[in-house]
């Protein structure tokens, strides 16, 4: 991991997290895969994870939604603080986050990690999917980690709110990272705010990032994946979603290409609740 390598400071693959749980200084890895609100997901004592692993539910990662904050904010530091002193961290820890694959909790876990100040935060390019593809072992023993002793700070990784979305709009690049049928305005399910996108936002959809396989797609695919949606020439950059998740995912991406894009955490579900906020709607940015 260097300064001259953005891609290796945001992601990590698979036989280099095998190779550094095998070191004498290990890092702390993260699972956000367990969800107690899921009926089919077994006791996390039962299912298999990288060895060391510690589970994280992601409700500790999110603040109290609200119309204003949206459905998943940030969390106050105090108590993110105090969680990740449960799962291990120190002031000094390297952190690894991982989840299936295919997802983005693990990178709103990165992200959030990162806008707290910590400073070695990576992502498991592929999640578990990967590692078990690459041989690696997996238990389901549970980690005990000692508490740790990590100092949280908030706002090491820039956000914008609504107006300042709006404004990126108008005269930079705003990414709208859901996919194409909520940009545009098509049937959304029961109980999720109505579709459509900010004006002027431009449709980027996570899934344009990743392949088959769940792995980012290379450093020279994703740069001209985004020079085609018009992040080139210096141009400001900002990304938002439906509730702050899938943006992460965009985030990660370009951090990866040393493109450090602040995010609208409330993003879509405390924009569509302001009735005085505009709403674009079908394939163009509008």
């Amino acid at each position: 991991m260097t300064a001259a390598d953005p891609r290796s400071n945001v992601l990590i693959e698979a036989d280099e997290l095998a190779s550094l749980l095998r070191s004498g200084t290990p890092p702390v890895i993260l699972d956000v895969r367990f969800d107690p609100e899921r009926a089919d997901m077994r006791p996390a004592s039962e299912t298999p994870h990288i060895p060391g692993a510690v589970y994280v539910d992601m409700r500790d990662v999110f603040g109290a939604s609200s119309k204003a904050a949206g459905q998943r904010p940030l969390p106050e530091i105090q108590s993110l603080q105090a969680r990740a002193r449960e799962w291990g961290l120190r002031n000094d820890s390297k952190v690894v986050v991982y989840e299936d694959g295919t997802t983005s909790q693990a990178t709103r876990l990165w992200w959030t990690l990162r806008w707290a100040g910590l400073p070695s935060v990576r992502i498991l390019n592929g999640g578990f999917k990967a590692w078990v593809a690459a041989g690696h072992p997996t238990t389901t023993a549970l980690s005990k980690p000692a508490p740790g002793n990590v100092e949280m700070t908030a706002g090491h990784a820039p956000t914008l709110d609504a107006d300042a979305a709006a404004a990126l709009a108008r005269k930079g690049v705003l990414l709208d990272s859901r996919g194409r049928a909520a940009y545009e305005g098509g049937p959304v399910p029961a109980g999720k705010p109505a579709s459509g996108h900010i004006p002027g936002a431009v449709s980027a959809p996570t899934t344009d990032h990743v392949g088959s396989d769940g792995r980012f797609k290379s450093a020279e695919e994703l740069r001209a994946a985004f020079a085609d949606l018009g992040v080139e020439g210096g141009k400001q950059v900002g990304v938002y979603c439906g509730s702050g998740m899938a943006a992460s995912h965009t985030a990660a991406a370009l951090a990866s290409l040393g493109i450090d894009a602040p995010v609208y955490i409330g993003s879509w579900s405390a924009w569509s609740a302001d009735p005085a906020r505009p709403v674009a709607t079908g394939p163009e940015p509008g």
